[in-house]
């Protein structure tokens, strides 16, 4: 706690600082807050411009914590960064590519001096590496720490913009899914840019369990690309089978079929297996989740590693759980869909 305390003093604005006279009303402390997110089904097709269905996971949550002081000769650069949280995270001291670049894009776009360096804390329960937004969370939780800290006002399209310039640093070209998600109060569908509610009408549980293997999400992408290349007509198979599941799992979800539901995910995640996104352990514990009674079960994010996703009825999930945990689970998380019942209706 009192480290705790040493850390958030530390993010205090000096009463006389040469060259930012011209921020104004800028707090001592600004916070912002997102949280995790899970890919229902449209993994990798969403990139080529095919829809997606996500589902926001607020158990698992960022908060960043934004300071700001006089930027002396000494500074080794415009931002600093201290992280904490998940046990699967190392703790850092040291900026990234993505946050210095978000940071610039902020100073930017919000007119911000360039004489004030930035200290910012990161306390992020979600795993990196999982398929469960990590990054674009911590950003847009900066994004909105920042904004608080000087006093700006973000629109939610400014928002995604700033998160993009981060998620495309760390992942290459992004979908902008996660970007989305990650603020997301609700379940929803993503295609081209473009955001709208998801109609529940099951009530069902999702089990999300951590393989402990982290996910490669670059070389997913471009080991998915290669194969199109090679093989004429791999890519145009590939996102019409994917935009049919995708479409027909939205409206089972709607309609209150958790059985078609669960019957497409698994079908979605032998679509990702073929294609080479899955690993000996994912399988291992997709195929847990269904002997011990899930609904549908299938890998979730960027693939070759992270996480299972399994639809699961109330009755069985302590089951299910249980045989995740055997199957080699690292830890689960549960997403109920009755939080979510009546959205977008």
């Amino acid at each position: 706690m009192r480290k705790r305390q040493r850390e958030l003093s530390a993010l205090t604005t000096p009463s006389s600082a040469e060259g930012v006279s011209e921020i104004r009303r800028a707090r001592s402390v600004g916070i912002g807050r997102a949280h995790a997110k899970t890919i229902l089904l449209g993994e990798h097709a969403v990139v080529y411009g095919a829809p997606a269905l996500a589902l926001p996971v607020p158990q698992l949550a960022v908060t960043a914590s934004a300071g700001w002081s006089a930027q002396s000769p000494g500074d080794a650069g415009d931002v600093s960064l201290t992280m904490t949280g998940s046990a699967s995270r190392p703790v850092a001291t040291q900026a990234s590519d993505w946050l210095r670049r978000l940071s610039a894009e902020f100073r930017k776009t919000m007119n911000v001096s360039d004489d004030v360096h930035l200290d910012v804390i990161l306390d992020c329960a979600i795993p990196p590496g999982r398929g469960l937004g990590s990054s674009a969370a911590c950003a847009r939780a900066v994004v909105f720490a920042l904004a608080d800290l000087f006093d700006r006002e973000v629109t939610p399209q400014t928002a995604f913009d700033l998160v993009q310039t981060a998620e495309n640093v760390a992942h290459g070209r992004a979908s902008g899914v996660d970007a989305t998600a990650v603020g997301a109060p609700g379940p929803l569908l993503f295609q081209q840019g473009r955001s709208e509610e998801l109609a529940i009408g099951c009530e069902e549980l999702f089990i999300i369990a951590d393989s402990g293997e982290v996910g490669r999400t670059k070389d997913a992408v471009s080991m998915l690309r290669e194969g199109f290349q090679r093989h004429a007509g791999a890519q145009e198979s590939f996102v019409r089978r994917a935009t049919d599941l995708t479409d027909e799992a939205r409206h089972a979800l709607a309609d209150g079929k958790p059985e078609e539901l669960g019957t497409r995910m698994t079908e979605y995640h032998e679509l990702l297996r073929a294609a080479g996104l899955s690993t000996d352990r994912i399988d291992a514990l997709v195929e847990g989740a269904l002997a011990a009674g899930s609904l549908g079960a299938k890998i979730t994010g960027g693939g070759m590693g992270g996480c299972v996703l399994a639809l699961t009825q109330s009755e069985q999930a302590s089951a299910v759980t249980r045989r995740l945990h055997e199957a080699g689970a690292e830890q689960t998380w549960v997403v109920p869909l009755r939080g979510f019942a009546g959205h977008g209706r």
